[in-house]
């Protein structure tokens, strides 16, 4: 896993956003070793054969679901029978749960970007596909909770992204119309959630791109580091 440099590529994106939204999985934080140590420890305790980190860390996006059915048939476009995940699903939550934050790390500049974005007077927050019961304690343990408000797990709202539903709701409480805010991300998710919004999005290349070329969705930049929003963001 690439850590990002920032020392990296310059974006020339500039935004004067009011409000910043994150991702978390690839984004905030690199959760891969614990989100595939928890499909190991549910595979084990089926009988079946472990993952390959470095093959599933592409499987990660489309929220847990999907990834449990990755993992089940070894296939990024596997479909697991829906007697399968009625018992996997369950395991899964169990194993990840107990080992929520064991080797998960923010990525290099996490706290530093999120607190400038803060103390500039800008509204911060996270929008993630990720279960609320898992994403609330996990950036609590990573210690960068306090910067984001609000926090938007997958199963909060009707609709997560790639729909724009969770990116408007969060406009909305803040008061902002889409094009006063700017999405963080690192997947087509993000990217089309904020396209579909109005919102403008920069992608990380560092993430869980699933193996997609970023540069190519059209992205308003796509940066190496996270510090690299700073330069991004203009003064207000």
């Amino acid at each position: 896993m690439r850590q990002p440099d920032p020392g990296d590529r310059a974006p020339s994106f500039k935004t004067s956003a009011r409000g910043i939204l994150f991702d978390l999985d690839g984004t905030l934080v690199d959760s891969a070793p614990d989100l595939i140590g928890a499909c190991n420890n549910m595979l084990e305790a089926l009988g079946r054969e472990p993952v390959a980190l470095d093959v599933a860390r592409g499987w990660i996006g489309k929220g847990a679901r999907r990834l449990v059915e990755r993992a089940l048939t070894g296939d990024f476009d596997g479909e697991a029978p829906a007697e399968l995940m009625q018992t996997a699903y369950p395991l899964f939550e169990k194993c990840y749960q107990e080992n929520l934050h064991r080797d998960s790390v923010p990525y290099a500049g996490a706290d530093e970007t999120l607190a400038q974005c803060q103390a500039s007077g800008r509204q911060v927050g996270c929008v993630t596909n990720k279960p609320g019961v898992f994403t609330r304690p996990l950036l609590q343990a990573m210690g960068v909770s306090r910067y984001l408000d609000p926090i938007i797990g997958g199963d909060d709202l009707p609709k997560r992204k790639p729909d724009p539903l969770p990116l408007q709701h969060v406009a909305d409480r803040w008061g902002f119309a889409p094009q006063e805010c700017l999405l963080v991300g690192d997947s087509v998710s993000d990217f089309r959630a904020a396209r579909a919004c109005g919102m403008p999005v920069v992608l990380v290349s560092y993430g869980y791109s699933q193996g997609l070329d970023l540069s190519e969705l059209g992205a308003d930049a796509v940066i190496d580091s996270l510090a690299q929003v700073l330069e991004i963001v203009e003064s207000p």
